[in-house]
């Protein structure tokens, strides 16, 4: 640890406090980024950051903060973190915290709170809330207050360790003003090394039988199958199965490999394969609803909304089917699909460890059925706005381009399916939670992470403005980030809802502002562009293209 606690020894003795334990133990675990927004409570936390060779990212809300730290995580891997003052600071992030939770993605979130002893004191200090901790407890994978700045640092060591050994999600840490501003005279925190949980023996022995008496399998792989392209891809080639992933899985494997379907679980004809394969191989993944549409993966899978009721039973004159399920989390592992193979492991660890399990295998036709569902699901996939826009931007960046999408229309029926990734970072989105305002920051947070990858939002009119404000922020950091948002007038899928239960549509209709003439204002630039102009699509190529080799973010509007 020489290397962190040099700093520390250049901090006078008036300086060393509880900040001082937090930010060494950061830069410990090789925090190299923090994002938030200085506050009176906080500052001794921000105090320090310099000392380690931390930058400090403000965005314009909290908010903000927490999708620009998730948009970080998901192009350089590591944990985002974000820092904020007491009270309003803390509550403005709770969103963006709990869309890490539902994405399973880690978070660490550092805040002051009251001084020890005046917990639940109501006694009218400034940000002061009435059990913050325990509030936010219930939200995320948990919330520790501490009582010493050893104990702060200890538990940030904690908090690093249980991302790398189970399923990540956020984790907040609160430290009293009293320990944060109070004297510390200890070292850096030395990381914790947890080994993730590995495979018994003889389960990865049972679905390697399983897999090898296959003659129809197929591999579905969710967002625990990150990050690990490579081995998976081989164990897909060694099976000659086709693969299809989550939405959050996307890229797990390049969507150009023969054996790719894309993140097309939501449509029926990968649904229906599902359903008719021998041997179904799950692979980090909870089956959720936010992917499947209403429809069902597996012979006996549910819909997460017939959890009141028994799964079905194994469909009368259909063989019977094997479900292996690899995950982290013990939890998932009959999630909308009871499993019959139950693998509690690192999912890396279960492919590499199968991997060297499988002997010779059978050839399968992999690559004919994967091309033959591939082109039964497009044609069930809605050729609209957001497939010509996607694609339109694709072309533009290029086959690294990463898109940052939002609970918008064009993200959902467009960039999850249209954009072909080559790697598991470029979509940058959220279908659990699906939350409005993620796509401005997240870009924000995934060029700071990566600045020579090409960077594009792609969002509605309606989830724009949730979040317009982090423009001024690309701006301050000199950020060329073309921001396409497609304009169809307010939140016309909502209309859509309403027209279907026979409401008239109200309150759906918004009023928008120019939005190239604000980009300009915000000291960016602004394109202007009409969807019904026949050439649109080679105009948006080209405005994308010229925005990407700006050093300030241009604002593309779409009208539709």
């Amino acid at each position: 640890m020489t290397s962190i606690n040099e700093p520390l020894e250049s901090v006078d003795d008036a300086h060393r406090n509880g900040g001082l334990a937090v930010i060494a133990a950061l830069a410990a675990h090789g925090v190299d980024t923090v994002f938030g927004i200085p506050g009176t409570h906080n500052l001794e936390f921000y105090r320090h950051l310099e000392t380690f060779g931390i930058r400090a990212i403000t965005p314009r809300h909290e908010q903000g903060a927490g999708y620009g730290a998730d948009g970080y995580y998901l192009l350089s891997g590591k944990p985002g973190v974000v820092i904020t003052t007491s009270g309003p600071g803390l509550t403005n992030v709770i969103t963006a915290a709990a869309t890490a939770y539902a994405e399973s993605r880690p978070m660490l979130i550092l805040s002051p709170g009251v001084p020890n002893g005046l917990e639940r004191a109501d006694v009218g200090l400034l940000h002061e809330t009435k059990a913050t901790a325990e509030a936010i407890d219930n939200l995320l994978v948990g919330s520790k207050r501490t009582r010493t700045a050893e104990g702060a640092a200890a538990a940030v060591s904690e908090a690093f360790a249980r991302f790398n050994s189970e399923r990540p999600g956020p984790i907040h840490i609160e430290v009293p003003l009293d320990v944060l501003e109070g004297p510390w005279h200890g070292t850096a925190e030395v990381p914790r090394t947890i080994q993730p949980t590995q495979p018994a023996d003889a389960v990865v022995t049972e679905a390697a039988q399983a897999l090898t008496a296959a003659e129809r399998p197929l591999i579905i792989a969710g967002g625990g199958a990150r990050r690990m392209a490579e081995p998976l891809t081989a164990l897909a080639e060694k099976l000659d199965a086709p693969l299809v992933t989550t939405a959050n899985g996307k890229g797990a494997i390049d969507e150009s490999h023969p054996l790719a379907l894309g993140a097309s679980v939501r449509f029926p004809a990968v649904q229906k394969e599902s359903q008719t394969a021998d041997v179904l191989l799950v692979i980090g993944s909870e089956l959720a609803d936010s992917d499947l549409w209403g429809g069902r993966i597996g012979a006996r899978g549910v819909n997460s909304w017939d959890h009141l009721g028994c799964p079905p039973e194994q469909p009368a004159g259909q063989p019977v089917q094997t479900v292996i399920r690899c995950d982290i989390d013990p939890d998932q592992l009959h999630k909308n699909l009871p499993g019959d193979i139950l693998v509690h492991s690192d999912s890396l660890a279960f492919v590499n460890a199968l991997s060297e399990e499988l002997g010779q295998q059978p050839a399968r036709r992999g690559a004919e059925r994967a091309a033959e569902l591939n082109r039964e699901w497009q044609g069930e996939f809605p050729d609209g706005v957001g497939v010509w826009t996607t694609r339109a931007i694709a072309a533009a960046g290029g086959p690294g381009t990463v898109i940052a999408g939002d609970s918008s229309q064009v993200t959902y029926d467009g960039a999850v399916h249209a954009l072909e990734a080559r790697t598991e970072d470029q979509l940058l989105y959220m279908p659990g939670f699906a939350t409005l305002g993620y796509g401005i920051p997240a870009a924000i947070g995934a060029k700071l992470a990566d600045p020579d990858r090409p960077v594009v939002v792609h969002v509605g009119d309606g989830a724009a403005m949730f979040s317009i404000q982090e423009v001024m922020t690309a701006v301050e950091l000199r950020l060329g980030i073309p921001m396409v948002i497609v304009d169809n007038g307010g939140y016309a899928e909502i209309e859509a809802q309403m027209e279907e239960r026979s409401i008239d549509p109200f309150a759906v209709h918004l009023a928008r502002p120019n939005f190239a003439a604000l980009g300009t204002a915000f000291g960016g630039k602004g394109v202007e562009l009409s969807a019904s102009d026949p050439d649109c699509a080679d105009q948006l190529e080209r405005a994308v293209s010229e925005a990407l080799s700006a050093d300030v973010p241009t604002l593309i509007h779409v009208t539709v």
